[in-house]
């Protein structure tokens, strides 16, 4: 069983972590994910939702201590 957990980056990070965090998470490169959310935020015209939901998921995920694996 996988036992891997979501956490904001603090080694990888531009704003708040949470792209350089999902990218930790799915073993993605956090460039991969920050163009994707900026492009289908641009694409579906849900860019203001999109910044709301960036900052409700930097609120949400717990940040990482830091200590690499």
């Amino acid at each position: 069983m996988n036992n891997k957990k979501l956490f904001r980056s603090t080694t990888n990070r531009m704003v708040c972590g949470v792209c350089g965090g999902l990218g930790d998470f799915f073993g993605i490169d956090a460039t991969v994910i920050r163009i994707l959310y900026v492009v289908i935020s641009l694409i579906t015209s849900a860019g203001l939702l999109g910044l709301i939901l960036y900052f409700i998921l930097a609120v949400i995920i717990p940040e990482d201590d830091g200590i690499v694996d």
